[in-house]
């Protein structure tokens, strides 16, 4: 039997559900990795779904389910006017705006911050489809577990309702958990292979990806004994990774402002066999919790998008001993990506375009070649800029794209879309090279 790891999701969840007796459940979901594939194949196991601002989506997902469908939206944004436009082809499914909210960013924390209306919507619903086509109650020890990949809480009892990830981890729904408990059986479920942790998981397993930040460590010189600093860990998929590259003879420091990144990071750690050698903080990349002149190497991967880019940079700056590096790769959205696949013109120089930056969410952020002169701003000598490309090809990232891409297209781009995909799924050609700008900057010696 293949490891977990290598299994779909769908097929992951659905050992869940099988491990705990249940046939027919509610669900409740936000990034479409983590459901897609499970409502295709299984829509007959599902008495409704709940999607909470969800990034995008795939239309065909859902058409099998749209009459038990609800959307609960942000109530202003790009995206939640995305939403509102696909949900018209589906006048049998229930549309919820969040009063007053802007459709959140992939790191908001939702139901902490509409805890009341999030939980009443989600209830409202529920109740509805309880009594249309009432699901029986579930006699279901409360507890914790794991199958596989995938690990599992329940509480509460009545009719089940399955919690995927609301963006970053499970652990997002406990403002809404004792809510929800009293009237249902409540079964969140997390891991490696749900939420954002399994998208940064699979990235930092790509062997584009490392060998971009192969080539970052390479060019910062990482010598034996040397402390690294990594400024937005994440789930410390790339410290794990450092830790066996650099045969545990270097102490790393992993910062992150998520908690709850941290916890997912700390505990596959843990299972992995290397949180000795990782030291997991919490703290933000403008004020790093760290003493001055304390860090041989300070990186960081795709994070200085997501902040004010020139304070990041102070800060790794301060921290970094004199004559230590201070390393970045950043997304390069002022770069065009390649598709590998045979579309029409017009489409593939859609797809292909430059990204955009999403100036409202983060308006002092850096996602373009101005990198390289923040470094010489910040006082970094001996400047190495290099621009780099990633392959990537797994699942999660076609997801991805189709479920910004789908809801765009007209019916002809479609079509060519999904006849060029199946030809090049078929020849095992797909794949999508993303470019990332990269530097390496040296903090200079104290004057004498």
């Amino acid at each position: 039997m293949p490891s977990t790891a290598t299994q779909p999701t769908a097929r992951q969840i659905l050992h869940v559900l099988q491990h705990l007796n249940l046939t027919r459940v509610h669900v409740a979901a936000r990034i479409a990795a983590d459901w897609e594939d499970f409502v295709m194949g299984h829509p007959d196991a599902l008495a409704s779904v709940v999607l909470v601002c969800p990034r995008g989506m795939n239309p065909e997902a859902l058409s099998a389910v749209s009459s038990r469908l609800c959307v609960i939206a942000g109530e202003h944004g790009r995206a939640a006017d995305t939403l509102r436009r696909v949900m018209t082809r589906f006048p049998e499914a229930t549309l919820t705006t969040l009063p007053g909210y802007e459709h959140p960013t992939p790191y908001a924390d939702i139901a902490a911050d509409c805890t009341e209306t999030l939980a009443s919507a989600l209830l409202t619903f529920l109740a509805q489809r309880e009594q249309q086509h009432p699901v029986p109650p579930v006699a279901v020890p409360e507890g914790e577990g794991d199958v596989g990949d995938i690990m599992y809480r329940v509480r509460g009892a009545g009719p089940p309702l399955v919690l995927l990830p609301l963006s970053v981890a499970p652990s997002q729904w406990e403002p809404i958990i004792p809510q929800l408990s009293q009237r249902y059986c409540v079964i969140t479920l997390g891991g490696a292979a749900l939420g954002m942790v399994a998208s940064l998981e699979s990235r930092g397993h790509t062997a584009g990806y490392l060998r971009v930040v192969g080539n970052l460590l390479d060019a910062a010189r990482v010598q034996l004994g040397d402390v690294v600093l990594e400024v937005g860990c994440g789930t410390g998929v790339l410290d794990r990774w450092m830790a066996h590259r650099l045969a545990g003879a270097n102490r790393i420091v992993a910062v992150d402002v998520n908690p709850f990144l941290l916890r997912e990071a700390a505990a596959l750690a843990r299972k992995e066999g290397v949180a000795h050698l990782i030291d997991f903080r919490e703290g933000s990349a403008e004020a790093l919790p760290l003493p001055d002149n304390s860090i041989d190497v300070a990186m960081s991967s795709t994070v200085i998008q997501r902040v004010d880019a020139d304070r990041m940079l102070v800060e790794m700056t301060r921290v970094t001993k004199p004559g230590g590096r201070v390393a970045i790769v950043g997304h390069a959205h002022d770069m065009p990506q390649w598709v590998n696949l045979p579309l029409p013109p017009a489409l593939k120089a859609r797809l292909e375009a430059p990204g955009w930056h999403d100036a409202e969410a983060y308006p002092l952020g850096c996602d373009e070649s101005s990198l390289y002169q923040r470094m010489h701003q910040a006082g970094l000598t001996d400047l190495h800029l290099f621009p780099q490309f990633a392959a990537f090809a797994d699942a999660a990232r076609l997801q991805q794209m189709q479920a910004s891409l789908l809801p765009t297209l007209g019916p002809e781009d479609t079509q060519a879309w999904q006849g060029a995909l199946a030809q090049a799924e078929a020849m095992g050609t797909f794949f999508v090279a993303t470019p990332f700008h990269c530097a390496v900057g040296i903090k200079r010696a104290a004057a004498h």
